[in-house]
């Protein structure tokens, strides 16, 4: 049986500076890969730099990369310079999304776009990119949400800009299969990050702990192996979204 592992392996993280992302990172380059880090505002370079240090001081290289990813132009300049300075990507992740709990009737035009841009055309192009650039036998895996089995309020356009990716997983699953690369996404329950508690209340998060195992929100420390997972031992997992949310909500 062939044995795999990250080991010598190039890995690509949009997202990757803080949060599921920057852990995601750390543990790419404890397994011994080497770590591209994209960022996406100035807010968050110093949390890309901090990964940076940390990929390095576990003996791997590493690369910090921004660029507002729901411009494709900017998709394919973050592979192009990945590669460049890493060479060919073996893994990419992407663990970009944007999060709004506001009402269907109370959503603008703006609100709208944003969030579809984030959460699907910055996720199709990605995919799109990792399927022209990724070494045969590549991995691409993809964070969306549980909400996608969820029967709630207020998430129209965040479940609803998520959802898309999980039909263009399964596509690019077919169309990539044949160089042997695999196509995943992974749908935490809501996690304990400051991305999940600007939009709810106490009592909301109260309620959403109340739903999983241990009266616990998802930790990051629970995704990132599942990632890790899927980008070794995990290959012929390919075309699906696993909910990994202690039991928060299934289809």
């Amino acid at each position: 049986m062939t044995e795999h592992t990250l080991n010598g392996k190039n890995v690509l993280i949009a997202g990757g500076a803080k949060n599921l992302g920057g852990l995601i990172a750390r543990q790419a380059a404890q397994g011994g890969a080497n770590v591209a880090i994209h960022y996406n505002s100035a807010s968050s370079r110093a949390d890309a730099e901090q990964t940076l240090a940390a990929v390095e001081a576990a003996g791997s290289r590493g690369v910090v990369l921004s660029g507002d990813l729901t411009a494709p132009a900017a998709v394919a300049r973050l592979f192009a310079d990945a590669e460049q300075a890493l060479g060919t990507i073996d893994v990419a992740v992407n663990t970009v999304g944007k999060v709004l709990r506001t009402p269907i009737v109370d959503t603008s035009e703006e609100e709208y776009d944003q969030m579809f841009d984030v959460n699907a055309k910055a996720a199709f192009f990605f995919i799109q990119e990792a399927g022209r650039h990724l070494a045969d036998g590549g991995k691409i895996i993809t964070i969306v949400t549980s909400l996608l089995a969820a029967f709630t309020d207020g998430y129209a356009t965040y479940a609803g800009g998520k959802a898309p990716v999980e039909h263009f997983t399964r596509a690019a699953a077919k169309e990539f299969a044949w160089r042997g690369i695999s196509v995943t996404a992974v749908a935490p329950g809501p996690m304990d990050t400051p991305f999940f508690y600007g939009q709810e209340t106490p009592e909301r998060v109260a309620f959403h702990r109340s739903q999983a195992m241990g009266d616990q929100l998802t930790k990051i420390e629970d995704i990132a192996p599942i990632v890790r997972f899927l980008a070794t031992d995990g290959w012929w997992i390919t075309g699906q979204t696993i909910f990994a949310n202690g039991g928060y909500t299934t289809r």
